[in-house]
């Protein structure tokens, strides 16, 4: 039986599946966050043929993967800090199963029915939990890339159709170098490349200076933006950050949403690491503004737990979708339309989209939203925790504080003609011997290193060892270099 249907015997053959790849897990499954094995040794370790002319026992091909376990990074391990690169809930991989299994396609209603419900209703519930009006409406997107593309792709669209100039069907007007997006100058870098595919470039990209906490600095903006009128230039859209990359900071979204209606801009609000704190009733505040966000990005496969990738993008008004809006008649015929059917494909760059809404249900129902924020605000407390026991620490240097989400910059501390070149050393050599996996960024032109919390049931005990590796492998590799500076 190679495929699941009605016969008693193929649910047999799949559970048997499902039981050898556990079994595995089980067996091949790391104790350490990684192995440590180098690029050449994956390679040597993987079949030799990825496609052999005659197949396999299933359950040989399955123990075929060992070596991809055992030489995959652990997520739910504590000692795994590097990126926001979470540990997924075991509601959602449960559905992760249902829904590979169902296979719906989300791009017509006749391939999906109960899923382009579900995701209606989760979307809209998304929107009024962000605030935002009736006639809002939102779509699964594969995470903060995708959704910030279509936030910046609409905006662009809704001011140039306000301008009467019909993009869709003549491409840019002849004056598109005058047109700016606005964002910060910590902006995850997918602003820069959605100027790129919207045919802008990157020169149409400004970037607002930050203030101390690394959040944008309203009264730069409002130089920028006096600056720009003098130019001729247009800012048609003002991005803002809810949790940066490296720093977890918000920018002050009611300054922005004021800044972005005088200037009549549409604002985006990147937030797909900080919209998660829409799920906590004592961090709520911190995203206060959100509601008058023209579109909203956020991820779940970040500080909500799913697997990647689950992200999804929130438009205040629905009708703004028509600006993509396109027909196919074997996917969505304008009969749909008149019937009421609806039509998710128009709301997406994708066209075969999984139903990844269904592992966010899952997670919803079995937890409940006072739970997930309970572990939201657990997490979040565990970073100010190690951000505490890092300042403590003579070797060590906290870069940043206070913590705003759950990534905590901290240096060790060195002479500073080797102090970055250390501090880089000090994340290789742990990941190369598989001990702890942690960031590296750089802030203030200096290397730093990050750790960033994603698992609400980690022990600041097990942060408090992690610290240790980092201590004794930065104190073991000045003194290797001691050493090696008296021999020569």
């Amino acid at each position: 039986m190679d495929f699941l249907s009605n016969d008693p015997a193929s649910h047999d053959a799949w559970a048997r599946a499902i039981d050898a790849a556990t079994a595995l897990f089980r067996r091949a499954r790391p104790r350490a966050p990684y192995s440590g094995a180098s690029p050449a040794t994956i390679a040597a370790q993987l079949p030799a043929d990825p496609c052999p002319e005659q197949g396999m026992p299933l359950d040989q091909a399955v123990a075929g993967m060992d070596a991809i376990v055992r030489h995959s990074i652990i997520v739910g391990l504590p000692g795994t800090a590097a990126h926001l690169h979470c540990p997924p809930l075991i509601p959602a991989l449960a559905a992760e199963v249902v829904l590979s299994v169902l296979n719906q396609s989300m791009d017509s209603f006749d391939q999906a029915p109960a899923a382009t419900m579900v995701e209606e209703q989760l979307c809209a519930w998304l929107c009024a939990r962000a605030g935002l009006p009736a006639g809002a409406g939102g779509t699964f997107t594969s995470g903060g890339t995708q959704s910030n593309a279509m936030g910046l792709w609409l905006a662009r669209d809704a001011h140039l159709a306000a301008r009467g100039w019909p993009v869709r069907a003549r491409g840019l007007p002849p004056d598109a170098g005058r047109l700016v997006m606005l964002c910060s100058e910590v902006a995850h870098f997918t602003v820069d490349k959605s100027a790129m595919q919207l045919g802008l470039g990157t020169d149409s990209v400004v970037k607002v200076p930050v203030d101390d906490g690394f959040a944008m600095h309203p009264a730069a903006l409002r130089e920028v933006l006096a600056a720009l009128r003098r130019d001729g230039r247009i800012p048609f859209v003002l991005c803002a950050t809810a949790g940066t990359t490296d720093h977890g900071a918000i920018d002050p979204l009611p300054a922005l949403a004021d800044a972005a209606q005088a200037c009549g801009a549409w604002l985006h609000v990147d937030a797909a690491y900080g919209g998660a704190l829409l799920f906590s009733d004592t961090r709520r505040h911190a995203l206060a503004g959100i509601e008058r966000a023209d579109s909203i990005g956020l991820d779940f496969h970040k500080l909500l737990w799913q697997p990647v990738s689950c992200g999804v993008f929130l438009l205040r008004d629905a009708a703004q979708y028509a600006h993509i809006t396109t027909h196919a008649d074997y996917l969505n015929p304008v009969s749909h339309l008149e019937q009421g059917v609806p039509d998710l494909v128009n709301r997406s760059l994708a066209t075969t989209r999984r139903f990844d809404a269904l592992k966010v249900w899952l997670t919803f129902q079995a937890l409940g939203r006072r739970r997930l924020g309970g572990m939201i605000d657990a997490t979040c407390d565990l970073a100010g925790a190690v951000a505490r026991a890092v300042a403590a620490r003579p070797a060590l240097e906290l870069v940043h504080a206070p913590v705003h989400l759950t990534s905590v910059l901290f240096r060790y501390r060195a002479d500073d003609r080797v102090a970055d070149a250390l501090n880089q050393a000090i994340r290789d050599t742990l990941l190369a011997d598989g001990t702890a996996v942690i960031g590296t960024t750089r802030v203030s032109g200096r290397a730093t290193l990050k750790l960033t919390l994603l698992h609400p049931e980690a022990s600041v005990s097990d942060l408090h060892a992690v610290l240790d590796l980092v201590v004794a492998r930065g104190d073991a590799l000045v003194a290797a270099a001691h050493g090696a500076s008296s021999r020569g």
